[in-house]
């Protein structure tokens, strides 16, 4: 039987650089003989990726989610994710690379969004149970240089891109307060940097926490 996969996590506010660096992750990865599985959330499945229109694209009529309504999406796209994608490529051995997890909803809908920190942790037991990544890496970057790179893209802004500074301040704040608070996961990076610095310190802290790569 193949030994358990690894679970890794990237973490950070909006324009940070977390899909750039997961594909930087994957690739190098792969070329260490390691089967690797890039996903991200929320989506990462196809009932996951049906929910994620609906969560960052909300019909007109909506007029927006309220953060419990948007919580209790995550965590239903979450689970699918969990029980279709994730878990089945860790139990084959595989390296799962996922950009966003639990921690994103935390900054998001309980930090800046004001839902009960005991509502969510309701949800994590039902959802995600014991299933937590064995390494985040948390993308630093301040407001104003993350939104300038939002600018260069070429596709609107969602649902939740689109809110104002002193949300994605409040999201900035708790991901720096989440890795604080776990520093046996969570490493923080300075992803100010290029994309290629910043790959190279993330596969420093790879090759820190996980033997089996040295």
């Amino acid at each position: 039987m193949a030994a358990r996969g690894r679970f890794i996590t990237l973490e950070g506010g909006e324009g940070v650089g977390k899909s750039t660096l997961a594909a930087a992750l994957a690739t190098h990865l792969g070329e260490r003989g390691l089967t690797v599985l890039r996903t991200r959330e929320p989506g990462g499945s196809p009932g996951a990726e049906l929910l994620r229109g609906v969560i960052l694209n909300p019909p007109a009529e909506v007029g927006g989610w309220r953060p419990t309504a948007e919580a209790l999406m995550f965590y239903a796209a979450r689970s699918d994710h969990l029980e279709r994608t994730i878990r089945p490529a860790l139990e084959r051995g595989e390296w799962v690379i996922c950009d966003r997890f639990s921690d994103s909803t935390r900054a998001y809908q309980v930090a800046a969004g004001g839902l009960a920190t005991e509502h969510v942790d309701a949800l994590e037991k039902i959802a995600v149970g014991p299933t937590a990544p064995d390494l985040t890496l948390v993308l630093d970057l301040p407001i104003a240089i993350a939104r300038t790179r939002m600018k260069t893209r070429a596709i609107a802004e969602d649902a939740i891109e689109s809110r104002g500074a002193k949300y994605h301040e409040a999201v900035h704040a708790a991901f720096l307060d989440i890795a604080r608070a776990n520093p046996h996961r969570c490493v923080v990076l300075d992803a100010s940097s290029s994309a290629d610095t910043l790959a190279q310190l993330a596969l420093v802290e790879v090759g820190r926490r996980f033997p089996e790569l040295r």
